[in-house]
């Protein structure tokens, strides 16, 4: 970690963190960048507009922290943390986005995140994650925490069980459901029935709520 010339109290060297920046929004670079560099403990060593040009930046810097938006052009955030995570296991990466599905979440938590926010977070937790992970520790909001436990401890769904369940997404009727699947329309209803229970769910409406918020299907 490199140590400013800075001094704060008594005139003790203030270390900093160095962070690195990569959202393909200017204006969130912008407004993230000016909080940092007016903290007496972090600084800001590069700004990245897409995933190719964060892992770029993160081999040109190697900085103590990175932020990171999930979803980017040109290479995803979970993407960017698997090839930073090929190159350095130990990279500290926070993924700081406004998509928190449980499937999102987990996604970056396996491919090497230690710290998860979204942008709408306080800027005092923010601060703190930096630190946080800075510090080795792992930073995940308590409700992100309960929505990734209940994505994980939910019942899995079956292909055939995603297939009525994306056909349903689209507007389609227990007979059409069916047709398209070559399939009675008892069986539609099975299968119905098992979705819900696993989705914990009661109606056909929550159902594609849920799991388009999982991003199990896409509308």
């Amino acid at each position: 970690m490199s140590v400013t010339s800075e001094t704060g109290q008594g005139d003790v060297p203030l270390a900093k963190i160095r962070v690195l920046i990569a959202d393909d929004h200017v204006a969130v670079r912008e407004g993230l960048a000016a909080m940092i560099g007016r903290q007496a403990d972090t600084m800001v060593v590069g700004e990245a507009a897409n995933g190719r040009e964060a892992v770029d930046l993160w081999q040109k810097h190697r900085p103590d922290v990175t932020l990171l938006d999930l979803r980017m052009p040109v290479l995803d955030g979970v993407s960017a943390i698997s090839e930073i995570h090929h190159q350095d296991a130990s990279a500290r990466i926070i993924i700081l986005t406004t998509f928190d599905s449980d499937s999102e979440i987990a996604g970056a938590i396996k491919a090497g995140a230690k710290g998860y926010l979204l942008k709408d977070a306080p800027r005092e937790e923010l601060f703190d994650c930096i630190r946080k992970v800075h510090a080795g520790e792992t930073c995940i909001p308590p409700s992100l925490v309960a929505k990734l436990a209940a994505g994980m401890s939910s019942e899995a769904l079956t292909s055939r069980e995603l297939d009525v369940l994306t056909l349903l997404a689209r507007g389609k009727s227990n007979k059409e459901i069916g047709g398209n699947l070559y399939i009675s329309e008892t069986t539609v209803k099975s299968h119905l029935r098992s979705v819900f229970t696993k989705l914990n769910v009661v109606s056909r409406t929550e159902a594609i709520a849920v799991a388009t918020r999982r991003g199990l299907i896409l509308l």
